[in-house]
């Protein structure tokens, strides 16, 4: 379930500045800090790659919000952030317009790989454009993201195969994307939502993979069909494919 309350804290992080040494992985070593609202998430995130003697990954620190986002990272200053891109607070994008000086710093960088359930071009796009080095889908193997973040700290860009296409598509062209007035009207979680409902996922589906209650399904679904002026889902899937949303 969401916790947007939990955190390792920065007196955690605190701890893990200027720590060092060699870690596994043929000597590789890599601080990361953990940004996403979903505990259980990051927990299992933690005990996939935070063997620091066996894969070389440091885990010093994990926010659950944007501002502790922000607080952890700016305290712990890691190699690198692993960034949901929906956050309560402002989202992904907002930890990357806040904390632009730190990935702007020549000597110690802060680079950030978005790792997220969502494979939305719009998302891709936003935080590439806001500074990310890199978007992996959260199907990614264990194995695959601790290479993924070793990639990143060397100044590599990565992305899920799929997903490259949508960056390349978007810098290609000069031309800035359409607003999608009604689409903006959602939020972020609506549109998460929107796309899962469109894709023929029940509501018991949805909740289980976005880690909310049923009901809380039902309640987003009811306002995207609001804002939208849609009658029902059938209406609703419509609408998406029609903007190629899922």
């Amino acid at each position: 379930m969401s916790d947007p309350t939990e955190t390792n804290g920065t007196a955690g992080a605190e701890a893990a500045v200027g720590a060092g040494g060699a870690g596994g992985a043929g000597g590789r070593h890599v601080r990361v800090v953990l940004v996403d609202d979903h505990r259980m998430f990051r927990t299992g995130v933690q005990a996939e790659i935070g063997r620091t003697e066996e894969t070389g990954v440091e885990v010093v620190g994990e926010a659950a919000d944007v501002d502790q986002a922000v607080d952890v990272i700016t305290t712990a200053r890691p190699e690198v952030v692993l960034l949901d891109v929906h956050l309560p607070g402002g989202g992904g994008v907002e930890v990357l317009r806040r904390c632009a000086a730190l990935m702007a710093d020549s000597e110690r960088p802060v680079r950030f790989l978005a790792l997220s359930v969502s494979d939305a071009a719009e998302d891709v796009i936003g935080v590439i454009r806001g500074g990310a080095r890199g978007y992996v889908t959260k199907t990614i193997t264990g194995s695959d993201l601790i290479d993924s973040i070793f990639r990143v700290q060397e100044g590599d860009a990565v992305f899920s195969p799929r997903l490259a296409g949508f960056v390349l598509d978007a810098f290609a062209s000069t031309d800035a994307p359409p607003v999608d007035e009604d689409l903006d009207r959602l939020t972020q979680r609506e549109r998460e939502v929107l796309r899962l409902i469109a894709r023929g996922y029940a509501y018991k589906e949805i909740a289980k993979q976005l880690f909310i209650s049923v009901k809380t399904v039902e309640s987003h679904v009811s306002a995207v069909l609001r804002k939208l002026q849609l009658s029902n889902r059938h209406e609703l899937t419509r609408w998406a494919t029609a903007r190629r949303l899922v």
